[in-house]
């Protein structure tokens, strides 16, 4: 009989058969344990799982986040000839456009398949198919790295229970649905890498060098991460002065290929006019010469200063930190601070407070209390558990390494909820082992009920999915029926929605005065100028459309007429225009919405089921 031969031990994820014996058979439980084959199945089945559920309900092929669609505008403005390095969005703002803070790393994987599907398909179709496919393509990334970081700490089960809880959290979320393009989702897939090299516990350089580079590729993607890499670097640099000699090759790996990589993004992906320019919210001199310089110096005192007495390195630590710091203070001192510390108070105030994810958890607190468990709950689970097995001396490395990321993270998210989603994908691993433990606790006496309840318990309080349903549970059963009924409305109508642009297409381009969650349909679905959208380098643009809505009308007229505007469009559902209204009562959006339209303005038609009308500015003759 031919039985199926066992695989070696579990951590060979490669074996090949040796000295000619023939190769054995491989059953289905045997490939389970391999990372590759495990990989592969758990992404397959859940992009499947995505795209036919999400894909389902759709009603537009872009994510609703206005996110996704300006980084469509701007693929769109970058297949028909923009410069790679011209990031300016002319059709934003005030005269001259706004220059944009993303990065083209994420435009040209997005505007090639564009460009691949648009061969054989309309523009529309190549673009509804590229904007499904590059979401669901970062699954098979994200879920590799978590089931390396879990294979790493506590082998085949670690891995299995890290790609469950990874694929419960991808799922579950939106950051992978298809039509979601923006940055956030290759910002997880990295994040999650760094974690998996840093947990190798051979202490491997490539490992380490591959963290460095995407360390790189994070901070030129996006500003959000630098805190989280910047905690990496921190741990490494720790890591180092702890261990010496046994770990300078993983050190000088990271430092080197931090270096490198950084410097190798700046050049590529920064306009050489830019080049000695400070920005604190994207890839500038700022971020690459702090992190060219501390990756500098973490590899030359990993080369000379490895073999000192542990007393020594934490000095060389010490001035190293002393230079990175001195440097920060020279060269960006503004970065140090909160990067939108600079925003007009009035912004702050009618836009910023209004953004859900960059609430801090005092302001979810009092507007969505219920909906924390989901965004903290999970984070904080983790914490816990990383501190009870420092202090209990079980696996303490690996707990403090992820006890510190996990803090930096949850701390981030204290300040901007959208920071959560980083906290939560990293409490996985130290959830994951104690699950572990709770299931072989609960195994190892099958009677036991107590022991089997907590095991279930751990396994729901491990995934925020769990949390945001128990808090949506308790907050429809607080709420009174007969309010929740009264408290919603008739039925929501668009202001954002193609139909409800369709006047706009029959005029000629101009510059369109808009509330700033209008400006990203405006840009994507027309050929006009939009005075606002929800991005603050386009203070300028923001605030000239708020005074506009807060003038007196014979004011507003001067507004309209000195910034070029050629057509006004009155949301009177949307919030902002609400709360200018009731702030400013004799103001023109208050005034329009009493049905009181100044002579300059003219109403164009609108179909009924819509909630925008426009109006034509029309100025006055003398």
């Amino acid at each position: 009989m031919n039985a199926v031969q066992p695989i070696p031990h579990a951590s060979s994820a490669i074996d090949a058969p040796r000295g000619g014996l023939p190769a054995p058979r491989v059953g289905v439980r045997d490939l389970l344990t391999r990372l590759w084959p495990t990989v592969i199945a758990y992404s397959v089945i859940l992009a499947a799982a995505i795209l036919i559920t999400k894909l389902s309900g759709a009603t537009d092929y872009v994510g609703p986040d206005n996110d996704d669609g300006m980084r469509l505008v701007e693929v769109r403005d970058f297949l028909a000839g923009q410069g790679w390095f011209d990031l300016m969005q002319y059709r934003l703002g005030l005269d001259g456009g706004t220059l944009m803070h993303w990065s083209r790393l994420i435009d040209l994987p997005i505007a090639s398949l564009v460009w691949f599907f648009g061969l054989f398909a309309p523009r529309e179709t190549a673009e509804a198919l590229a904007l499904a496919v590059w979401p669901v393509s970062l699954i098979l990334p994200a879920m590799l790295a978590m089931a390396v970081a879990g294979r790493r700490i506590g082998s085949v089960a670690a891995m299995h229970i890290s790609l469950g809880l990874t694929g419960l959290a991808i799922y579950t979320g939106n950051r992978f649905a298809p039509g979601a393009i923006d940055h956030h989702n290759a910002q997880l897939a990295l994040v999650a890498t760094m974690i998996a090299m840093l947990l190798d516990p051979e202490r491997r350089a490539w490992s380490y060098a591959v963290a460095g580079i995407a360390a790189a590729i994070a901070i030129a993607i996006g500003a959000e991460t630098t805190p989280f890499v910047a905690a990496v670097c921190l741990t490494i640099a720790l890591l180092w002065a702890w261990e010496g000699e046994n770990f300078a090759a993983a050190a000088k790996a990271f430092g080197l290929a931090l270096t490198i990589a950084i410097s190798i993004l700046f050049f590529a992906t920064v306009p050489p006019r830019l080049y000695s320019t400070v920005t604190c919210d994207n890839l500038s001199l700022g971020y690459y010469s702090l992190a060219a310089i501390g990756g500098g110096l973490l590899l030359f005192s990993a080369v000379f200063a490895s073999r000192l007495r542990r007393p020594l390195r934490f000095a060389a630590l010490a001035v190293v930190g002393a230079g990175v710091l001195g440097s920060a203070i020279v060269i960006a001192p503004q970065c140090l601070s909160d990067p939108l510390a600079g925003l007009d108070p009035m912004l702050v105030e009618l836009w910023l407070r209004n953004v859900s994810e960059a609430q801090s958890i005092f302001a979810l607190g009092r507007t969505d209390l219920f909906s924390i468990g989901g965004f903290y709950a999970a984070g904080l689970f983790g914490i816990a558990v990383c501190i009870f097995r420092v202090v209990q001396r079980d696996r303490v490395q690996i707990h403090l390494v992820l006890l510190f990321l996990l803090m930096t993270s949850w701390a981030i998210a204290l300040v901007q909820v959208r920071g959560s989603t980083f906290s939560n994908l990293i409490s996985i691993l130290p959830l994951a082992l104690l699950i572990i433990d709770v299931r072989r606790i609960s195994n190892g006496d099958s009677e036991n009920v107590a022991a089997a309840f907590v095991y279930i318990v751990t396994v729901l309080a491990s995934a925020p999915a769990a949390w945001a349903v128990g808090g949506g549970f308790v907050s429809l059963q607080m709420q009174n029926a007969a309010q929740k009924k009264a408290a919603e409305p008739a039925k929501k109508i668009s202001c954002t929605s193609q139909a409800a642009l369709a006047p706009l297409t029959g005029l000629p381009a101009g510059l369109v005065s808009a509330p700033s969650e209008m400006g990203v349909p405006i840009l994507r679905f027309t050929a006009n100028r939009v005075l606002s959208a929800p991005y603050h380098r386009n203070q300028g643009g923001m605030l000239t459309e708020l005074h506009i809505g807060m003038a007196e009308p014979q004011e507003a007229e001067a507004f309209l007429k000195g910034t070029g505007v050629t057509v006004l469009a009155f949301c009177p559902g949307d919030l902002q225009t609400r709360e200018i209204a009731k702030l400013k009562p004799d103001g023109l959006y208050a005034q329009l919405g009493k049905g009181n339209i100044p002579p300059y303005l003219e109403p164009l038609p609108k179909a009924a089921d819509v909630g925008v009308q426009f109006f034509r500015y029309r100025p006055a003759t003398n």
